[in-house]
């Protein structure tokens, strides 16, 4: 059973252009451990353009007044510092991992620099189980919906997009919110079943999050509040099948449903959303499409905007295709890639604005220097339409980012 992280995904799209492993494994008794990481940095330059400069920047790509910002960042992974651990005993397979994740971006001098918040701890786990009827992880991980999304987008070795100000985060969004939504880091009891000759599933408990309600879709102007989601259970499930030869691949689905509680006499609702995606591949070329669809689930980040001020649920979608070609000899990973994340208005926000859409394209070349070392590059250009219920007052937002890096993995 592997208790390696999960976004050690991206360490093996990574290999299977260099031909890198990933880790450090150390015996250790009864135990192997495996120490691995990521080190990445960036330099990033975005432009605005649109309703998005000035001092109210509504649409909230912009950073204030500027028209533009540079910045020196982590990427879309960020630094990572994994401890994993396995042995068999009692005729189990037992693991734990356990991460730290500081970000390479900076703000400010002195003491607030040093203790900021550019920090994250996402997994702390443990698993256990056999092959012969599949395992069991208890505590804190990547989330089962839309992973895949995530794990398969390109800009996971690079920048994507660069709405909002880059500098002192930990990682950047890469497309999401502009073809997947975050599958986010969440405490979970779930299940994996055994590979049958590449058909796998997992179902899982997940820690429910609030669900903030807006009465203006993602307007930054927008009033908003909290309704319950923290307390209630999440339940989330997904379904794979891989194949191998001269035409490889993987198709995948998966789900999430989450009850929401609101103030007063509003009641509750409940938020679900759903995905299908595939990643073909042929020689050098490989292309991935992706669907999902949501109610109450939001745009972005699971949970937000999903609900009006009243706790109607909103419809959401999003997806996105992706073409990459690797040079023969070279190893050199061209890609390109187009998205969309829509959050539609209900019959309560109808009097005020229809839709708001984010889109994305990004080109990029990720050119493996050394074993564990790539050189990136690329561009990516965001933009954000609200189609208003008052064509005079329809609103749209760019930001232009061109990101130059490294990514290592050890």
């Amino acid at each position: 059973m592997n208790t390696k992280l999960n976004v050690a995904v991206a360490a093996a799209l990574f290999a299977a252009a260099t031909g890198a492993q990933a880790g450090i494994t150390i015996p250790a008794g009864d135990w192997t451990l495996d120490i691995g990481g990521v080190v990445n940095a960036y330099y990033t330059h975005t432009t605005y353009s649109g309703d998005n400069t000035g001092n109210t920047a509504p649409l909230g790509l912009g950073t204030g007044n500027q028209n533009s910002s540079a910045n020196i960042t982590t990427g879309l992974l960020p630094n990572y510092l994994s401890v994993s651990g396995k042995t068999r005993q009692n005729d189990l397979d037992v693991g734990f991992t356990i991460s730290i994740n500081p970000g390479a971006s900076t703000t400010s001098s002195g003491i607030q620099n040093q203790n900021g918040n550019n920090q994250e701890n996402r997994q702390a786990f443990l698993t256990f189980g056999d092959a012969s009827w599949g395992s069991v992880k208890l505590g804190k991980d990547l989330g089962i919906y839309a992973s895949d999304a995530i794990l398969n987008d390109m800009t996971l070795l690079g920048v994507g997009g660069g709405a909002g100000n880059l500098a002192g985060n930990t990682t950047t969004l890469g497309r999401i919110g502009t073809g997947f939504m975050y599958a986010d880091w969440k405490s979970q009891i779930a299940y994996t079943s055994p590979n049958w000759n590449g058909f796998q599933f997992t179902a899982g408990l997940t820690q429910a999050w609030n669900a903030t309600q807006s009465t203006a879709g993602v307007l930054a102007t927008s009033a908003t509040s909290t309704a319950r989601g923290e307390g209630q259970t999440a339940y989330e499930g997904k379904a794979s099948y891989e194949w191998t030869g001269d035409v490889a691949g993987k198709v995948w689905a998966s789900a999430i449903s989450q009850k929401v509680e609101f103030a007063g006499a509003l009641g509750s609702e409940r938020a679900y959303g759903w995905d299908l995606g595939t990643t073909v591949k042929v020689a050098d070329f490989a292309l991935t499409g992706y669907y999902g669809q949501g109610k109450g689930i939001g745009q972005t980040f699971q949970l937000r905007d999903g609900f009006d001020a009243t706790g109607k649920r909103r419809d959401s979608d999003q997806w996105y295709v992706q073409g990459t070609y690797a040079i023969p000899g070279v190893g050199t990973k061209l890609g390109v890639s187009y998205g969309e994340s829509t959050l539609d208005a209900n019959s309560v926000d109808k009097a005020v604005w229809k839709e708001v859409q984010d889109s994305m394209w990004t080109v990029g070349a990720y050119h493996p220097l050394t074993k564990h070392l790539n050189l990136v590059a690329e561009y990516s250009q965001t933009q954000r339409d609200v189609d208003s219920s008052v064509a005079a007052n329809d609103l749209k937002a760019k930001a232009k980012t061109i990101s130059l890096g490294a990514i290592l993995f050890f």
